[in-house]
């Protein structure tokens, strides 16, 4: 029943080297797309907005 003897410093150090991976690979998902790719991502977003917004049904109001 003996536990692992583990090294705090390194332990920090591996924690904080996977946080910034972690971070690095989110930023790379969000920057590192071309201005094209953007802009199709854009496009697409307003269709579908657009599209949901043909399809609303406003009804009136009575000004009781």
């Amino acid at each position: 029943m003996s536990a692992e003897v583990v090294n705090l410093r390194q332990f920090r150090k591996t924690k904080a080297r996977s946080e910034k991976e972690k971070q690095a690979e989110q930023n790379r998902i969000t920057f590192g797309r071309t201005k094209t790719e953007k802009n199709l991502t854009k496009a697409l977003n307003d269709k579908a907005t657009k599209a949901h917004k043909a399809g609303h049904i406003e009804t009136p109001k009575s000004d009781e």
